[in-house]
């Protein structure tokens, strides 16, 4: 393996080459990213380069003792992004109200050109924020509606998201058609159908999760945007958890509007997001917050937060910088080959059930499983309480099952550790039911 500088100078001159990509990554993963071994090792190669992954994990500061299964919710950040907001926090506090203003926020035009390239769209079109809360809420607040207005979205979309659109509900009147989603699904066409038919003449917005949190399925956002905008219906894609895992391009979904978490598969600091608003819809949404031109054309109006975390937006510029450096195609195929280790060697299990499709174009990292006679809580009690992994219990419309997100810093080996406490307790439990049933 290459020394880190040379990986680095070897990553600088690949610009000549490109990733060959392989056979199980779909076209719409297939965007070429050069590599320090140019045109000889495929993305799946790189997957199981332990080598390699073994640098990524020692960029992480992370607990030894505690495995944490739970990055679907925020990600750590590489210690090279944690130095970057320490420096700049240090940096304005030397002088705040002169480093901040006059110094630190002239840089947030270089970092909205970064995102921009890492998104495939106009800088023009990026606003950076918080998170993607408060993006999705800036849109959905935004947009002009009226009483009886119809909305299409599901009872799996985050709840945040859906509480916002109650507000609306609440407040303006328009009407809410909720779809109830049977996950995970392994067919677009089908999923896809369920919004179309929930369309009707009154259906103003459409609002799709990329990738729904609960289970890690993947939907399928273009399908349903083109049947949208036929009919005349705007598009909201909720990228909190796709961006900066799945190799894809904003456009590429072909939705209107879009937001994300940065502090997730970016490994940005905590509190950093972006919005994307394609750039003839900007002027129809309403700034959030207030500006001089709330109804303008111009992203920037998004941006009238007051006094920010400057130190934490300029280091999202390092994060970025960090994932180029791996490459999204790479670190989407790592993900990938992490979760189907796991599911793989638990999934026949006695009393185990996997909830989420093996197939990249359906799921990424996040991945659902179950215990036959046991609660998702019971199951991540007793995973944290007697073997130190942290996952998340989800208990969510018809979702039920333990949560287990690994990200790049993760080794199969972290994984083999998780696979035992699985087997531990589905063996434990099956031993309880034969002595209830004796």
């Amino acid at each position: 393996m290459a020394t880190r500088r040379t990986f680095f100078r070897q990553t600088a001159a690949a610009a000549t080459g490109a990733l060959t990509l392989p056979q199980f990554l779909p076209e719409t993963f297939a965007n070429p990213i050069a590599t320090a071994d140019v045109g000889l090792k495929s993305a799946a190669q790189w997957a199981q380069d332990e080598d390699f992954w073994s640098w990524i994990k020692s960029e992480y500061t992370v607990s030894p003792n505690l495995l944490n299964l739970n990055n679907g919710g925020v990600c750590p950040q590489p210690k090279v992004v944690q130095d970057a907001h320490i420096r700049f926090y240090q940096y304005c506090n030397e002088a705040p109200s002169y480093y901040m203003w006059r110094i630190l926020d002239q840089g947030r035009e270089a970092l909205r050109s970064k995102l921009a390239d890492l998104g495939g769209c106009s800088a023009e079109e990026i606003a950076i924020n918080r998170n993607a809360t408060e993006g999705l809420n800036t849109v959905i607040f935004g947009l002009n509606l009226k009483a009886g207005d119809e909305v299409v979205l599901t009872k799996q979309d985050y709840p945040n998201m859906l509480n916002a659109w109650k507000q609306r509900e609440k407040r303006d009147g328009i009407k809410l058609v909720y779809l109830d989603l049977n996950l995970p699904s392994e067919d677009d066409d089908a999923l896809a159908e369920q919004y179309i038919r929930a369309f009707t003449p009154r259906t103003k917005v459409v609002h799709v999760t990329h990738m729904i949190n609960w289970i890690g399925q993947v939907m399928p956002v273009r399908k349903i945007a083109d049947a949208a905008h036929k009919r005349g219906i705007e598009v909201i894609a909720d990228g909190a958890h796709s961006f900066a895992l799945f190799d894809f391009k904003i456009p590429d979904l072909g939705c209107d509007y879009f937001a994300s978490s940065l502090h997730k598969w970016l490994s940005a600091p905590f509190g950093s997001g972006m919005l994307y608003i394609r750039q003839n819809k900007i002027k129809n949404v309403w700034a959030l917050l207030s500006n001089n031109e709330p109804d303008g054309p111009d992203i920037r109006k998004f941006e009238s937060l007051g006094t920010r975390s400057f130190a934490s937006e300029m280091a999202i510029g390092t994060a970025v910088d960090f994932h180029n450096s791996i490459g999204s195609a790479r670190k989407f195929a790592r993900a990938h080959y992490l979760k189907n280790y796991w599911m793989e060697r638990v999934k026949d299990i006695p009393g185990v059930k996997v909830h989420t499709s093996f197939k990249p174009e359906f799921a990424g990292a996040v991945a659902l499983f179950s215990i036959d006679g046991m609660k998702p809580s019971e199951i991540d009690g007793q995973l944290l309480n007697q073997y130190k992994i942290h996952t998340v219990g989800i208990e969510w419309e018809n979702i039920k099952g333990v949560r287990v997100t690994p990200h790049v810093y993760h080794s199969p080996k972290d994984l083999d550790r998780l696979v035992a406490a699985i087997t531990a307790i589905a063996d434990k439990q099956i031993a309880i039911g034969k002595q209830k049933k004796s």
